[in-house]
């Protein structure tokens, strides 16, 4: 193949997660009115939890299972005005016994949801103890000096403390495509380092949901899903918004997508930058993995702490290139001041010239219907052409792009010196330009399967199944450029400010 497809599937991307009215079998979910704090809706796995039917437990109190302080410390929360998810541990009256659980109280407009997840006090260790290994997790993070390090340390900690037969590291790019650059694992398990995935494996509206919550797990893939009973909420009218919830279904599709990698358990655990998912850090295990509360809060404070030190990272790289960037633009200024000439400004100083700013291997300056050029560039016939196609575009800022032929057919004749162009008009109603050009750089993609049958539809194109090898599957993209940087972008924008301003002052002499 010689194009980069875009796999961010619009039918995966589609479907309603958040509405799935099913939870997973590792808990109960009830869901609770505001003022008395009665019962409305369940999952019907409530019964065997409260040793009721579901129509006895609908509509009854939630007072009349657990004890006066625990109704009290929810209903201060209440009052409190608080809407984050809270966690609390309450004892709970189950069939006769009293029996503590973790619960998760999410605060929402119309009704009050608890997730409950039975505790073991003789599993969980004190504060200090947890603090302390997560204390040294975080200085190992702080110490990295790279990216890369820090997801290295990521994975092999998270795997140490989890348990987990594999974890790896996911980066998506600006495709939502994600490639592995950091694995720890069992050998049972299918080595993925250096992989990359299709968007349609992590679609866009489960990539948003990873922005509400830290981390999604999945015990057993063969759990027994739990129906919402009623149906309707009765406060909301509608299919509850399962969202915020860790015990939130799985729909069937993921669940084959699991059976086909040959894993039972996973847990996903998610990067943030910028206030954008970066990354996830994916756990595999062959047999059911079943995780307290306590070990999946841990995982939610290394995500905080690890994307903390990532996001740290990139920005002092950031901020270190655009500085390097502004000193280079600020002398290629003052050399078009020291000569009166932006053409000589920009191409003729041996030490600093417009290639170097801009990581190019070659540039042309149009003045005056005269072209300059430095470096490698098309041939004069081809130069002209797409000067002529530019002025037809009519591009009055800068414009980027890194496979020029998929725009420009006749560029295909060059694409070894010019598969990437960026243009600052200086003045587009006289067609006056500054154009830098990249070369090709050939690429081999190595995909985790075939991304193209990420998806495979049934004759009646309404079920559909993931695609069921994960074995290499290598893609060669020609006729691209490497992506000019969003760091370059801006430089260039500020730079093409100066030279408009400029010509047009040269103009008024």
């Amino acid at each position: 193949m010689a194009e980069k497809n875009k796999y961010d599937s619009e039918f995966c991307g589609s479907l309603p997660l958040h509405n799935i009215n099913l939870i997973q079998d590792y808990g109960y979910l009830i869901v609770l009115d505001h003022q008395e704090l009665s019962i409305v809706q369940v999952s019907e796995n409530v019964t065997d939890l409260l040793g009721h039917t579901l129509q006895e437990i609908v509509n009854s109190r939630l007072s009349d299972y657990i004890e006066k302080e625990d109704l009290n410390r929810i209903s201060t929360i209440l009052q409190k005005g608080i809407t984050e998810k809270i966690p609390l541990t309450l004892n709970l009256n189950s069939k006769g016994q009293i029996t503590p659980y973790h619960i998760l109280m999410h605060v929402k407009a119309d009704y009050v949801i608890l997730e409950l997840q039975e505790a073991h006090p003789d599993k969980n260790r004190s504060f200090t103890e947890v603090y302390q290994e997560v204390k040294h997790i975080s200085l190992a993070l702080e110490a990295a000096a790279s990216v890369q390090e820090v997801c290295e340390i990521a994975v092999h900690e998270i795997r140490v403390i989890s348990g987990f037969d594999g974890v790896l590291m996911y980066r998506f790019d600006k495709d939502w495509n994600g490639t592995v650059i950091a694995e720890e694992k069992d050998e049972r398990l299918e080595p993925y380092l250096g992989h990359s995935f299709p968007a349609s494996d992590v679609p866009k509206q489960a990539r948003a949901l990873y922005l509400k919550n830290p981390y999604r797990l999945i015990p057993n893939r063969e759990y027994l899903q739990s129906k919402l009973y009623p149906v309707i909420n009765p406060l909301s009218h509608a299919f509850i918004d399962l969202s915020d919830c860790n015990l939130r279904s799985v729909p069937a599709v993921h669940l084959e997508y699991m059976k086909n990698m040959g894993i039972k358990a996973s847990m996903s655990i998610r990067v943030i930058n910028d206030q954008q998912l970066w990354g996830l850090i994916s756990c595999h295990h062959i047999s059911p993995m079943y995780l307290d509360y306590e070990i999946c809060s841990v995982f939610e404070w290394l995500s905080s702490l690890i994307s903390s030190r990532i996001s740290a990272i990139l920005n002092k790289e950031t901020y270190d290139t655009v500085t390097l960037l502004q000193q280079k633009r600020l002398q290629l200024i003052d050399e078009i001041y020291a000569q009166n000439d932006i053409t000589i400004g920009l191409l003729h100083r041996p030490d600093l010239n417009i290639l170097e700013l801009f990581n190019a291997s070659g540039a042309m300056v149009v003045i005056n219907k005269r072209i300059e050029t430095i470096g490698e560039v098309p041939e004069k016939d081809d130069l002209d052409n797409l000067l002529f196609w530019l002025e037809g575009k009519e591009v009055n800022t800068v414009f980027s792009t890194d496979h020029l032929s998929g725009l420009f057919d006749d560029a295909a004749a060059y694409t070894a010196i010019g598969s990437g162009i960026l243009v600052l008009p200086i003045n587009s109603a006289e067609a006056e330009y500054l154009v830098c050009f990249r070369p090709e750089v050939v690429e081999t993609i190595n995909w985790g399967g075939d991304p193209n049958k990420a998806i495979n539809f049934e004759k009646d194109k309404k079920s559909y199944h993931p695609r069921n090898s994960f074995k290499l599957w290598q893609q060669v993209v020609v006729h691209h450029a490497l992506p000019w940087e969003q760091t370059v972008l801006d430089v260039a924008e500020s730079l093409r400010n100066f030279l408009f301003e400029f010509r047009t002052k040269q103009g008024h002499n």
